[in-house]
């Protein structure tokens, strides 16, 4: 057993970091080690590499760490570090370096010699809304993407694993669970199970109140995935269904498995069934031979869709890639004059989408206060705001949206609709993820 020793854990990218991160700390904690916001014996950096400015974040906060923990040990792990083992090893901040088909054994090889937990979650990070990592890898090979070859083919946990991480969560006081990974329209239960069949399994635990799915492409939303979403007791109404371009000449050069009619085809099913479904998504600008013909294809099809919000990144060729080696670039000052284009028309689409709810009533999940207004968001993951009168994270509210504005609706509470009593115990909620 190691006692009195102090860590700390940096996650840069995608929700799978996050969730492995949190993994890092309950394995840490239940050794004896201690989370500190000051100097630490043992600094991880799970590290993301999907543009160039991932990268540099990533090499920012190592070097970062060295600065304000001179004498820590920092092991490095993530994308960055699978990609680039040689480079981060040659950093002289870096003590390890650890390749992500090792990742859940990296504390195993730090201490060899101790008995360690499962690598699974119990918290995650101080959030209301916790993410399980239900599968990892990807098969797609997409033209833009280095993610395949860092981190290996597609491989999926089994319903049964998730579902009693689930019941851990939910008896720590969690109330929203999100599904993730790396591409998880691949989960298969480890040949024993679809994702359709895993969504229903957590949506029939007792005491979850609100179930998500991370991102998915238009062409995995099948019948069967979308009745379990839409017949779903606590399965929410919003789902973040992957775009990248509105352009079916683009989508066939980024080797995308769908086109344009494939993802409205999908969404507007989703409307159907449940008219107050709502969408978020991820758009690449500037993909290399991009026309101003296609980015208004794109710009159409954030018009009709009417996301949410829109995850937006500027073109950011990755070696590796047959993307990379494309030679129709297209100018720096062409990227960053659309990029501003496509956040202007995404801030409206998705102002509009919430001015159709005021004077409506929400179930709202409160995440994080600033003290005067509690925010959190509807089933249908809308932000909503209220006055801060006394409410904790992760009570329940029933909310009567009264105007809207650039932040998200704003609310005056109707009801407490927590099963437990409302402003009772809180989770130590620090900060909100984002969608």
């Amino acid at each position: 057993m190691i006692f009195s020793m102090k860590f700390k854990v940096i996650t840069l990218g995608c929700r799978t970091n996050q969730y492995e991160s949190a993994a890092y700390e309950k394995q840490l904690r239940e050794i004896g080690w201690t989370a500190t916001s000051g100097e630490a014996d043992l600094c991880i950096v799970n590290t993301c590499t999907v543009t160039e400015g991932a990268d540099s974040s990533s090499r920012h906060q190592i070097r970062q760490l060295r600065r304000k923990n001179p004498k820590a040990k920092i092991v490095v792990t993530g994308c960055l570090a699978d990609r680039l083992p040689e480079t981060i090893a040659g950093m002289e901040e870096v003590d390890i370096v650890v390749p992500n088909k090792e990742k859940e054994k990296l504390l195993s090889e730090l201490f060899p010699e101790t008995e360690l937990p499962e690598f699974v979650i119990d918290q995650f990070g101080g959030h209301t809304r916790a993410f399980v990592k239900v599968q990892d890898g990807c098969n797609s090979f997409c033209t833009y993407c280095i993610i395949p070859y860092v981190r290996g083919r597609s491989r999926s946990r089994t319903v049964e694993e998730v579902v009693r991480e689930v019941e851990g969560l939910i008896a720590r006081g969690y109330r929203e669970v999100v599904l993730t990974g790396i591409n998880i329209g691949d989960f298969d239960g480890q040949g024993t199970a679809r994702l359709s069949d895993l969504v229903k399994a957590v949506d029939s635990i007792e005491g979850l109140d609100r179930l998500r799915l991370s991102s998915i492409d238009p062409d995995e939303v099948e019948d069967d995935l979308l009745e379990a979403i839409i017949e779903g007791k606590k399965t929410c109404k919003s789902m973040h269904i992957v775009l990248q371009s509105g352009s079916n000449a683009i989508l066939k050069r980024m080797n995308r498995k769908y086109t344009r009619q494939m993802f409205f085809e999908a969404c507007d099913r989703l409307r159907a069934a449940a008219p107050d479904f709502t969408f978020t998504t991820d758009i690449i600008v500037g993909f290399p031979g991009e026309a101003e013909s296609d980015f208004e294809e794109t710009l159409d099809a954030i018009r009709k869709t009417r996301f949410a919000k829109v995850h937006m990144f500027p073109f950011s060729p990755r070696d590796r890639t047959r993307a990379a080696l494309y030679t129709d670039k297209l100018p720096q000052k062409v990227m960053m004059e659309r990029k501003q284009v496509l956040l202007r028309l995404a801030e409206k689409v998705a102002f509009d989408l919430r001015e159709q709810y005021v004077g409506i009533e929400l179930e709202v999940l409160l995440e994080v206060t600033d003290g005067t207004h509690f925010s959190g968001h509807s089933d249908n993951f809308l932000r909503v705001m209220v006055p801060d009168e006394g409410y904790s994270s992760n009570d329940i509210l029933r909310v009567k949206c009264i105007k809207n504005g650039p932040e998200g609706l704003f609310g005056k509470v109707i009801a407490c609709t927590s099963k437990a009593p409302c402003a009772s115990t809180p989770l130590p909620i620090l900060s909100v993820l984002p969608a």
